[in-house]
Formats: C-alpha cells, sequence, structure tokens
C-alpha cells in the first residue's frame, strides 16, 4: 500500500484514510498551537478565539477531504504566523495591540456608573451586578471601589 492510497484524496475517504489523516492532523495542530503560545487558550480574548476557531475549521477540512490535505496545513501554519506575528507587534506597540486586541473600560468608580462605556461594551447594570456577584460574593455595590471590561470581556471588580 503506497502513501497515495493511505492518505486519500477528495472527499470519498474510507475510515482508515480519515483516521490516518487525523492521526498526523493531531500532531500538526499541536504543533502549530505550541508555535501560537498557550496564550490563545489563556487570554481568550477575540483576537486568540478567531485564531482557535479558525484552526479547529480548516484543519478539520484536511481530515475528511473537504480541502487537500496540505493546503489546510499551510493555511492553518499562515494564519498561526500572522497571529504570532500581530501578538508581537501588539507588544512593541501599544496601538496595534489595542487594534487587535482590544482595551478594557472602566464601568463603575466612586460610585458611579460610567453608562457610555456601558453602552459601548453592551453591559447592562444586571451584568454589572453579576460580576459583583461572582467575584465578591456581595449583592450591593458598597465594597465595590472600580468595575471594568476587559479585552476578554470578563467584568472585573476592584474592592474598596
Amino acid at each position: 500500500m503506497d502513501i497515495k492510497e493511505l492518505f486519500g484524496t477528495g472527499e470519498h475517504l474510507t475510515a482508515l484514510q480519515m483516521g490516518v489523516r487525523a492521526f498526523l492532523m493531531f500532531f500538526i495542530t499541536l504543533a502549530l498551537i505550541r508555535v501560537a503560545g498557550m496564550r490563545i487558550f489563556g487570554k481568550r480574548t477575540a483576537f486568540d478565539n478567531i485564531l482557535v476557531i479558525m484552526l479547529g475549521a480548516i484543519l478539520a477540512r484536511g481530515v475528511v477531504g473537504a480541502s487537500p490535505y496540505f493546503s489546510t496545513v499551510a493555511a492553518s501554519a499562515v494564519m498561526v504566523v500572522v497571529h504570532k506575528i500581530l501578538a508581537l507587534l501588539a507588544l512593541r506597540y501599544v496601538w496595534v495591540g489595542k487594534i487587535v486586541k482590544g482595551i478594557h473600560r472602566s464601568l463603575y468608580k466612586d460610585g458611579e456608573f460610567n453608562r457610555k462605556n456601558m453602552r459601548i461594551s453592551a453591559i447592562s447594570k444586571d451584568d454589572l451586578m453579576e460580576g459583583v456577584r461572582m467575584q465578591i460574593h456581595s449583592k450591593s455595590l458598597d465594597q465595590v471601589e472600580e468595575a471594568y471590561i476587559e479585552k476578554n470581556g470578563h467584568v472585573s471588580i476592584i474592592e474598596k
């Protein structure tokens, strides 16, 4: 059995061919994630989630034969390299970070809601109170000095 027969082509693959493709894709994906860095799972920003979603969608196409195998690997490698370059540029240039990763916004400070930032972030008072209950286990803002919507969408609370 030669490699082409074992690997298959097109969408009409046998279980063995899909298994071989999946086996290899597992290790390719592992290598791509190592190159991208663990931040893609830790930070959970839109910037990182885009890479995770697209990698899954594109690499799966190579396993099932919907797209040429090595083309999907190449496209995925390009995405990882672009992500890595943008992350490094964001580290060096704050303005790049703001564009690709976003910014945190103050939602509450000194007893006042920042309605403008709440509207921009689509965060209601109820959403903010949920963050207070979950983080400091309180039903009121009496113990809250400041509250922010972080780049990853989570509400963070700074206690007095």
